[in-house]
């Protein structure tokens, strides 16, 4: 319990620090504002980064894996990047805390989802005016995105095609499937499938990722490593460091992402096209042996 209360405490220090570092940010650049773009021909002030910034929250119904995107640009000074930094810097001690209570008190999490807004009464406020159910702890410690250097331009696209592919055995998915209502004829069907195919075969959990917008920079200048582009999601505004206060060209993405996918098939498909267990969204190999083969090749050259 001791230990419990520590880490608790650690992590509603983390949590103020995270809030003044937010707030010192939005007022910098409240004095003083830079050339800045935002998706959607949004107005981009004090009120829209502080927004951006500080939004914390579930929406009701929304999906815990998902997160809202606040997707702009903003060209940045010394002092304004100093306190970019000061942000990144506490959100990674917040992130490094959570993992801590993840890994040793995990029971605390919904708790801290609900008390730490009542630290602020202002943010509580809004919470509660909003119709916000509780703290969204991944949206406390995403980074803001940064630049290496000065930037010529930026392209922006949206991508629709993420997915993680989870590796499962069978007597994994059978286990997650006898977890489920037994009596129902779905399930049965499903055991009944996963009992006609080798044990040792492997199998695909597949989760579909939500639509991020990626965007390509072109750097003025090489970095010192010759680099002249590099390429990274955007979720949150990204900030530039820029003396003379130059913004990018940019193109003019959709505001919203696209509703089918955009990219072709990949010709070396591994997967199955068809899923083989709905309930559990997993899908076998095209060639299991083939996929057996380049898991061991893989274990072999791990060091």
């Amino acid at each position: 319990m001791e230990l419990q209360y520590r880490l608790l405490a650690e992590l509603e220090s983390d949590f103020d620090h995270l809030i003044d570092a937010v707030e010192h940010l939005a007022t910098a650049y409240a004095d003083a504002p830079t050339p800045a773009w935002a998706l959607g021909d949004s107005i981009v002030d004090a009120g829209w980064l502080r927004r951006a910034l500080t939004d914390f929250w579930y929406q009701d119904g929304q999906d815990g894996r998902e997160t809202r995107n606040y997707i702009g640009v903003i060209v940045a000074g010394p002092s304004i990047m100093e306190a970019v930094e000061a942000v990144n810097g506490v959100k990674a001690r917040f992130a490094a805390t959570l993992k801590r209570i993840r890994h040793s008190a995990p029971k605390l999490i919904p708790e801290i989802k609900a008390v730490l807004p009542f630290r602020h009464p202002v943010l509580h406020d809004h919470l509660r005016g909003q119709g916000l159910a509780r703290l969204h702890l991944k949206q406390c410690w995403r980074q803001l995105p940064v630049a290496d250097a000065p930037l010529s331009r930026i392209r922006l696209a949206w991508y629709t095609s993420g997915r993680s592919i989870k590796r499962l055995s069978v007597a994994d998915a059978e286990a997650r499937l006898k977890q489920m209502d037994l009596s129902a004829p779905h399930i049965q069907i499903q055991l009944r499938k996963l009992a006609d195919i080798p044990g040792d075969e492997p199998l695909a959990q597949i989760q579909q990722q939500a639509p991020v917008m990626r965007a390509n920079l072109f750097f003025r200048e090489a970095l010192e490593d010759g680099r002249m582009r590099r390429a990274m999601n955007l979720p949150l505004p990204l900030f530039i460091p820029d003396p003379a206060l130059k913004l990018p060209h940019l193109n003019d993405p959709p505001a919203s992402p696209p509703k089918t996918r955009t990219r072709a098939r990949r010709s070396d498909q591994r997967l199955e096209d068809d899923v083989f267990l709905k309930s559990l969204r997993i899908y076998r190999y095209r060639n299991p042996a083939l996929q057996i083969a380049l898991e061991r090749q893989k274990q072999q050259e791990k060091p």
